[in-house]
């Protein structure tokens, strides 16, 4: 193998040695902007073409990115949606109610807010539904949007059970003792009273109690809690029972057989004491007290004459 030397090799290598060190002098761009710089470039030499009209629709794109953003930052975004929803015919025009016996319709479009330009596609569902549920009557509601101008609002009532008495205020209740709302008519006076502390939560323990018992449930106008522990019971033609704290069941079947043998519940009596086991105490009303009393006298002056002629 040979190697040859001379000028001409003497005068490449020379050339390449140079080339390489004015390489070492340039500034080498990282490679991102390497890919910026060439589509600039082939931008201003023109071998890119652009479609007409987008610099008219860019234009607008970043207007309208620009509105957003600072209706987002302004807190307007709803109001504008809402605005031209409205506008584009989504406006609600007409609001259904069904399942409400006792929440007027007036409630409801009071609490959702229409004012005739709400739109339905803005419209918070979610936010019309909490409003909705904390009307008094409601345990339950289901809101829909109907398209294009509709809103259907679904309700589930509570149930009353009974009045309760607190102080001098009368509220409606459920059976589980829940408050519904103060009572403001005589729509619901054939409900039963509870009247005393704790008479609401003790209430749900009636149905119980008086289940076996339906003659005597259905002649009950009050139930009166007595600190907090056991029952007096006030029957419609005013004849006062006082139950005990524990026995209720024996209480009533003796209450029950009296008034089947001996009509208890049909004399002029005011109260029938069933709190002890091993007696029943029953209380005149004052007339019938009167009337006892002078027929006692009677008695004892008959006996009395009847002594002295013996």
């Amino acid at each position: 193998m040979f190697a040859l030397k001379g000028r001409g090799a003497t005068k490449i290598r020379t050339e390449s040695a140079a080339q390489v060190a004015d390489v070492d002098d340039l500034f080498v761009l990282p490679r991102p902007l390497r890919r910026v710089v060439r589509f600039l470039v082939s931008l201003a030499t023109g071998r890119i073409h652009i479609p007409a009209h987008v610099g008219t629709v860019s234009a607008v794109a970043f207007y309208a990115a620009t509105g957003l953003y600072g209706m987002s930052l302004g807190g307007h975004t709803q109001v504008v949606a809402q605005a031209t929803t409205s506008a584009a015919g989504f406006a609600i025009e007409d609001v259904t109610v069904s399942g409400n016996s006792e929440t007027s319709e007036i409630e409801v479009l009071q609490l959702l807010g229409l004012d005739g330009t709400t739109s339905l596609v803005a419209l918070d569902i979610n936010a019309a539904r909490e409003k909705l549920s904390h009307l008094p009557w409601v345990e339950d509601v289901e809101v829909r949007k109907v398209y294009p101008k509709t809103i259907a609002v679904t309700l589930k009532e509570r149930k009353a059970f009974g009045i309760w008495q607190h102080g001098s205020e009368l509220s409606l209740i459920e059976k589980n003792g829940s408050v519904i709302a103060p009572l403001r008519d005589n729509k619901f006076a054939n409900l039963p009273l509870f009247v005393g502390r704790d008479a609401e939560s003790a209430a749900a323990s009636v149905d119980e109690d008086f289940a076996k018992w339906p003659e005597i449930r259905s002649r009950i106008k009050a139930f009166v809690r007595i600190s907090g522990r056991r029952w007096d019971i006030h029957l419609d033609d005013g004849i006062i029972v006082k139950l005990p704290e524990t026995g209720i069941d024996r209480a009533l079947a003796m209450l029950s057989r009296l008034d089947a043998e001996q009509d208890l519940l049909q004399r002029d009596i005011a109260a029938v004491d069933l709190r002890l086991a091993d007696r029943t105490t029953i209380q005149l009303t004052p007339d019938a007290a009167t009337r006892r009393q002078v027929a006692l006298d009677a008695r004892t002056k008959a006996l009395k004459k009847a002594g002295k002629q013996i």
